[in-house]
């Protein structure tokens, strides 16, 4: 044993190393799909412990869908920008920014209006006289500390270059080769990037599935570094000219601007720790407009200009679910670096998981290829819950985002890779257990045992069944007239196939008794069809009993008719016997009844008897009534049918029948003459010629008494 054992073990620690190395594998790559189930498991955490919105001094100036419908559609004129950011800058906020690019000149100024107006040159001469729109806009922005935008692109193009007003200050290694490489940008006029404080980026780079989880804070166009927005506003409100850029070999850790010190990834993003939406941030641009905001409501405070309404497209994916603006994503991200309550993820966050891989892989594959089911996985469901509590107690006490799930995946997986493992090889001996005791027993009846060894005890319990009882006609005479081995032969072949039949319809074998052959349904397992199994496995039964018996017949041999009783009712399933030995089996009065069914067809001249309680859940079968049988012993008659095979089943002559039933259950005298005409009619329907003779021997009505079992 022990000999068999360590090949095993050597094996199998061979796999978990090669499990855990396309683990490490894997997650060192990090393919879109391990991406998308990282982000998503820190999305949940966000989901279920969102920053909690306080009132910091950030505002959000929203050109809303109220604001257009009040003051007219997009674009609007810079006259009215510039009235707009005129009346923030009279409030004295800290800082201003503006989530809008001017690239074109206004086509509503005086002199675009020249080129298209046909005008005489008297009002030509008046109207060129009037203010040039962008530049009343930039008069103002010349007055006002705010902070432009311009957009980025990854692609090369003629566009000039936007005019950057921050200066960076580096200290350690350059961190150039780590920030996104743009090649152009989309600025706004020079007129206005002149007269503005500042400019910034208003670039998002969203993850693979879409969300933004994260704002740059700083961006490399070619050659240079740019500030985001958000940084640009910041470095505005702190009155600084000066960005701090720390480094060290790996990239970006920190940007600092004034006494503010913002950590970041290596490629300069910062991790955004969203709340919920809140009115609170949002001023509606009509009403600045029209003086209907209290000054005190902005002053001190970082006013960005954007916009929330649908129409203009400026929507974003956010990590709670949903859809927000993006002026809303710079917002949020300057409450959380005024509140200092960053959310990130800590440069040794991969190398610890990777380490929890190794180890936790490690010790949950020898468990589970040295120790039982239970241990192994109680020791796998250990370290999942280890997995998560310290990466949930990680993101709530300290805002780190460490993952959980990507380990728990792959620990998932060495575990499954040892359990089969340690399956296959221990499959083959229970593939073996399994296949002798098929020999023996039912073999849904083995398949339900191995699933649940608890029912391997002494009891019972009641439930509902059905039963098929077969029987051969003149065995023992059949017996007595041939060789033994060629009567075995015969009947093992029978059997086999009589048995594969009831196996087909998932019927338990419940015994063999000679050439009987009793198969129950919906036990062990419950069947909510156990009635027309039955029945349905009756009619197979028969119809290869009758080719069987004409086959041997037509080779010159002799074999009898199969004869077969269907009855449900509720009986005691379970293990019955001793200590010693016991056998599962249904035991109470239906199954003695469907025994004596059985008999019944020998009496009454059918092949297969069903009872009413049986084909009253199986509307579906044809069948044509035989009678009230009084079973010998019992006191209540059963009302017992002949089932009937569709495909060949002969409307007319079944029509003539039940006519001729009806008229002798209700005791007419017209059925013995209704009879008489069946019978005529077919001489070989011996149920028919049954009830001629009862009729012919004074009998009436449908009820029939048998003083034999």
């Amino acid at each position: 044993m022990l000999k068999s054992a360590k090949p095993r073990l050597y094996l199998g620690f061979s796999l978990l190393l090669s499990v855990i190395a396309c683990n490490l594998f894997f997650y060192l790559w990090k393919p879109a799909p391990l991406q998308i189930i990282q982000n998503a498991t820190f999305d949940q955490f966000q989901r279920l412990k969102p920053r909690i919105y306080q009132n910091e001094p950030v505002r959000i100036i929203d050109i809303d869908d109220a604001s257009l419908n009040r003051l007219g559609q997009w674009p609007w004129p810079r006259t009215r920008i510039a009235e707009l950011i005129a009346k923030l800058q009279s409030a004295k906020p800290a800082a201003m920014g503006l989530d809008i690019i001017f690239a074109e000149k206004d086509r509503t100024s005086p002199e675009s209006m020249l080129e298209i107006w046909h005008l005489s040159a008297e009002k030509r001469q008046l109207l060129s006289g009037l203010a040039d729109h962008d530049q009343v806009l930039a008069d103002v922005l010349n007055h006002s500390n705010i902070a432009l935008g311009f957009a980025l692109h990854w692609q090369e193009s003629k566009q000039s270059l936007p005019s950057i007003k921050a200066n960076f200050v580096q200290i350690g290694v350059s961190p150039m080769p780590y920030l996104p490489n743009f090649q152009a940008a989309v600025c706004s006029l020079p007129l206005l990037e002149a007269s503005a404080a500042g400019n910034g980026a208003l670039e998002f780079i969203s993850d693979t599935d879409g969300v933004i989880r994260k704002l740059p804070m700083v961006l490399r166009l070619q050659d240079s570094i740019v500030p985001s927005l958000v940084a640009e506003s910041l470095r505005l409100a702190e009155k600084t000219n000066n960005i701090r850029l720390q480094s060290n070999d790996t990239g970006l850790t920190e940007v600092g601007i004034g006494n503010m010190r913002i950590p970041t990834s290596a490629n300069g993003q910062m991790w955004i720790n969203f709340s919920k939406p809140s009115s609170e941030r949002y001023i509606s641009a009509w009403r600045v407009l029209a003086g209907q905001i209290d000054p005190s409501q902005l002053t001190g405070k970082i006013l960005l200009i954007g916009t929330s309404a649908q129409g203009l497209m400026d929507l974003r994916f956010s990590p709670l679910g949903g859809i927000i603006p993006g002026i809303e994503v710079h917002a949020q991200a300057l409450e959380q670096i005024l509140s200092g309550n960053y959310l990130s993820r800590p440069d040794w966050a991969e190398t610890l998981e990777i380490l929890i891989m190794i180890t936790a892989g490690l010790l949950i594959g020898c468990i589970t290829l040295i120790s039982g089911a239970i241990l192994s996985f109680m020791a796998f469901m250990l370290s999942l819950m280890l997995f998560w509590t310290a990466a949930w107690y990680a993101y709530v006490d300290y805002h780190w985002l460490l993952d959980p799930m990507i380990p728990s995946v792959m620990l998932m997986l060495i575990f499954m890779s040892a359990s089969i493992f340690r399956h296959l090889y221990s499959e083959r001996s229970q593939r073996w257990i399994k296949q002798a005791f098929s020999r023996y027993i039912s073999p849904n009846l083995v398949e339900y045992l191995i699933s649940h060894p608890e029912d391997l005890e002494l009891g019972g319990h009641r439930q509902t069944c059905s039963f098929v009882f077969t029987d051969l006609s003149d065995f023992t005479g059949l017996m007595e007239s041939l060789e033994p081995e060629k009567a075995v032969s015969l009947l093992n072949t029978y059997l086999e196939n009589m048995i594969a039949i009831a196996f087909s319809h998932q019927g338990t074998l419940d015994r063999i008794v000679g050439d009987a052959v009793a198969i129950m349904f919906s036990a062990p397992l419950k069947q909510t069809d156990h009635q027309l199994r039955a029945i349905q496995c009756a009619l197979d039964m028969q119809a290869f009993a009758s080719q069987y018996c004409a086959k041997i017949i037509r080779e010159g041999g002799q074999f009898g008719q199969t004869r077969i009783g269907v009855h449900s009712g509720e009986v005691i399933v379970g293990n019955f016997g001793g200590k010693t030995i016991f056998d599962y089996r249904a035991l109470g009065d239906p199954v003695n009844t469907a025994s004596r069914l059985e008999g019944a067809n020998k009496y009454i001249g059918t092949l297969i008897c069903v009872s009413e309680t049986t084909l009253s859940a199986c509307p579906e079968i044809p069948a044509r009534p035989i009678g009230r049988v009084l079973l010998k012993g019992k006191t209540i008659s059963l009302a017992i049918f002949e089932p009937l095979l569709v495909k060949s089943l002969n409307t007319r002559v079944l029509a003539e029948y039940w006519a001729a039933f009806i008229l002798m259950r209700d005791s007419k005298p017209e059925a013995l003459a209704a009879f008489q005409q069946i019978v005529y009619k077919h001489p070989e329907d011996s149920l028919a010629a049954f009830h001629l003779q009862r009729l012919l021997d004074g009998c009436s009505g449908d009820l029939i008494e048998l003083s034999h079992k």
